[in-house]
């Protein structure tokens, strides 16, 4: 029998854990299943390009993993049983049951409501594709002189509102945070930020609180009103609740909680990589939800599965950071540069030359998905290391 590797999600964690899986062992010994509620891959960090009307390009998962070994099962995940070691599926043909012996649960994260009122009946996001082609057809329907408002003055946040006033210049755009829009940035990439703001004529409602979701507008803490037709909830993310109703330990975000390989510290056939694992990274800081942190967990848990099944040496790297990339529409953006533990340096790139650094950063994301194991040794190796009685051996290539 071989030893089953399940991976759930195929985002960027998941399809690089999967591909990867692919790349180290011997598909004589394993057999890996993708499973996802999307048929394509989907590049999240361009999401706010499409809710604008841009058109992204098709990756059907069954051509990116074709020939790879990695079969793709297209169907949502409803639950996951980690004594018994299944999880449950629902498709176009009904609910079914998957077993494993080994899980990697790459299921992402969606949008945070932090408990205000209104935001699932009103606001909008761009936390997945059917949420972005929401805003999209919303977007289509406004008026010149319609007044959107984008809550967040995070990384999807700045991304979502220059990208809507750049391509809707007749709307009346503007951009409530808790905070300061920016304000981790460095001195440079502040004011760069700010300068690119005042271009597209955003309005910027900096340290406001957002206490209700209406269909018309907000109401902030201090009882003003924001008008908007359109209401676009950037505020966070959160993981979804399925790990945390199984019996794997969770932190209070509801992350999975993981050691330095990415394995379960409560269930070590469980791997949790991207937004659904909560891991230390460079100063013991836990890594941010970002597709930056979920590519380096994706290769470092399945080169840990890949290490323990075949005997190997585990990966003893600790994952850190170089850069945060923005982009602030299609022609500007920013690189703030960073310490590895994610806090700003004075340098930082800006304009177009950023706005080509970022387009290059993410194409590369998107092509090495597309191609999952072109890197593929041709020299193998069996090894017969057995890893619990469930387990079957592994051949590492």
């Amino acid at each position: 029998m071989k030893h089953r590797i399940v991976v759930l999600g195929a985002g960027y964690a998941g399809a690089h854990a999967a591909g990867r899986l692919a790349r180290r062992l011997h598909s004589d010994d394993i057999e890996i299943t993708l499973v996802n509620a999307d048929p394509d891959f989907v590049e999240r960090v361009r999401l706010h390009q499409l809710a604008v009307g841009q058109d992204l390009r098709r990756r059907p998962l069954r051509d990116v993993f074709a020939g790879t070994g990695v079969a793709v099962r297209p169907a949502r995940v409803t639950a996951v049983d980690v004594d018994r070691r299944t999880v449950e599926v629902v498709d176009e043909h009904g609910t079914d049951e998957i077993d494993y012996h080994t899980l990697v649960y790459a299921l992402g994260s969606t949008v945070a409501d932090h408990g205000v009122p209104g935001v699932v009946e009103h606001a909008h996001h761009v936390a997945s594709r059917p949420g972005a082609l929401r805003l999209r057809e919303r977007l289509r329907e406004l008026a010149a002189g319609a007044a959107v408002l984008v809550v967040g003055g995070g990384l999807t946040g700045i991304e979502a509102v220059t990208e809507i006033a750049e391509t809707r210049p007749d709307l009346d755009v503007s951009i409530a945070a808790r905070g300061g829009v920016g304000d981790w940035l460095g001195d440079r990439a502040r004011r760069h930020l700010r300068t690119v703001l005042d271009r597209l004529g955003i309005t910027v409602h900096e340290h406001t609180d957002i206490v209700r979701v209406e269909e018309t507008g907000v109401l902030t803490g201090s009882a003003a009103r924001i008008p908007a037709q359109v209401t676009v909830w950037t505020a966070g993310f959160a993981t979804h609740p399925i790990a945390a109703a199984s019996a794997l330990a969770v932190a209070d975000s509801g992350q999975i909680v993981v050691d330095a390989t990415m394995r379960s510290v409560s269930h070590p056939d469980v791997y949790a990589v991207g937004d659904a694992g909560i891991a230390e990274g460079a100063g013991g800081r836990p890594l941010r939800m970002s597709c930056a942190s979920g590519i380096p967990m994706a290769w470092k848990a399945a080169d840990a599965i890949a290490a323990r099944l075949t005997g190997r040496k585990l990966p003893g790297n600790t994952i850190g950071y170089v850069q945060q990339c923005i982009s602030l529409g299609r022609h500007d953006g920013i690189i703030q540069f960073v310490t590895p533990d994610d806090r700003a340096r004075p340098a930082a790139l800006t304009g177009r030359q950023a706005a080509r650094y970022k387009e290059f950063i993410c194409a590369s994301a998107a092509w090495s998905v597309s191609h999952p194991t072109i890197m593929l040794p041709t020299r193998r190796r069996r090894v017969a290391a057995t890893v619990g009685a469930e387990t079957q051996p592994a051949t590492a290539r």
